[in-house]
């Protein structure tokens, strides 16, 4: 038994510090060295793990060093780029049918008037890994974008991120509009961001806030599935 609990132990502190090193990887904003880390996370942990507990944890803190003045957009650009390619090397090792079984079909972007870009490019990374078809329109997009994107596409939600309490609006706006357009009952819309909140979500009849990456897949699949 307590060989046993030794081996659990190490097991443990294996993955802990594989996490570490694709965070840590992602925060170098090199490519070569994030591939370096995948190839040796591959097989010891869940292609889910890599991408939320490893790769967007070191996204995150390069957003946190972003805001800091400790990095700069050429390197967050850098890192973004080289998160994506850690993802699309997972491809192969993704659960039977989730990277070919559209769950469902999502809009995101960052509403008009705000330029932050980290959050809602990990969400995408997210629910497209989860097996959602997801495009991703960038930040400081006009609400009338997101509308049309959706009818193209024919999407089934429209993701909304705004990172700063002047734009939050944008989300109210996007959801009216749907309304006008007569969209509203057959697009789910899903708001986030730091100043976004529930209580924000059900004043502007969002249906649905989420908090981070993780939490915006696990409300996009209660909502389309």
């Amino acid at each position: 038994m307590q060989l046993k609990n030794r081996e659990v132990i190490n097991q443990m502190a294996e993955k802990e510090e594989l996490l570490q090193e694709l965070s840590a990887a992602v925060i170098s904003c090199k490519k070569d060295v994030v591939l370096a880390a995948m190839e040796k996370a591959k097989g010891v942990l869940d292609p889910s793990e890599i991408i939320e507990k490893g790769l967007a944890a070191g996204m995150n803190e390069v957003g946190v060093l972003f805001e800091r003045g400790k990095l700069f957009l050429p390197h967050v650009m850098m890192a973004a780029d080289a998160m994506t390619a850690g993802v699309s090397s997972l491809k192969g090792l993704m659960p039977e049918g989730a990277a070919d079984s559209k769950t469902g079909i999502i809009v995101n972007g960052t509403v008009e008037g705000d330029v932050h870009d980290i959050g809602k490019s990990i969400v995408s990374t997210m629910l497209q890994s989860s097996g959602f078809e997801v495009h991703d329109i960038g930040r400081d997009v006009p609400v009338r974008n997101f509308i049309e994107k959706a009818k193209e596409v024919n999407a089934n939600m429209i993701g909304l991120s705004a990172l700063m309490t002047t734009t939050l609006q944008g989300q109210r706006e996007v959801i009216e509009l749907l309304k006008e357009e007569g969209m509203r009952d057959r697009v789910k819309v899903m708001i986030g961001g730091a100043p976004a909140t529930q209580a924000w979500a059900d004043k502007i009849g969002a249906d649905c806030y989420a908090e981070n990456a993780s939490e915006a897949v696990a409300k996009a699949k209660e909502l389309l599935l």
